[in-house]
């Protein structure tokens, strides 16, 4: 049986960068265990989305988190808004 988990790929991916923000795309990959195609498709998602951004270092790249972008649109998701009303709150979440 295949391993799961409740986060996406694209959590994983964004996590390997938390971890190593100079990490190579090969290295990122490899870590998450999915293709270095994946991988590219996925950076490109998270930068359009302004999770990360990209910077040149060479022939490297080097990747810069928005943490605070990472809770924006929480406040849509079932439960979270639920959650305000009836005053209960968990740590890290905004609202």
């Amino acid at each position: 049986m295949a391993e799961w988990t409740f986060l996406t790929r694209h959590a994983h991916v964004l996590l390997a960068v938390a971890e190593d923000n100079d990490a190579t795309l090969e290295r990122i990959a490899d870590v998450v265990g999915i293709s270095t195609r994946s991988a590219v498709t996925i950076l490109n998602d998270l930068e359009s989305a302004g999770y990360l951004e990209r910077h040149k270092r060479g022939r490297r790249n080097h990747y810069v988190l928005h943490p605070d972008r990472s809770c924006a649109g929480l406040d849509n998701l079932p439960g979270i808004s639920d959650s305000k009303q009836t005053g209960l709150r968990r740590s890290g979440f905004r609202g």
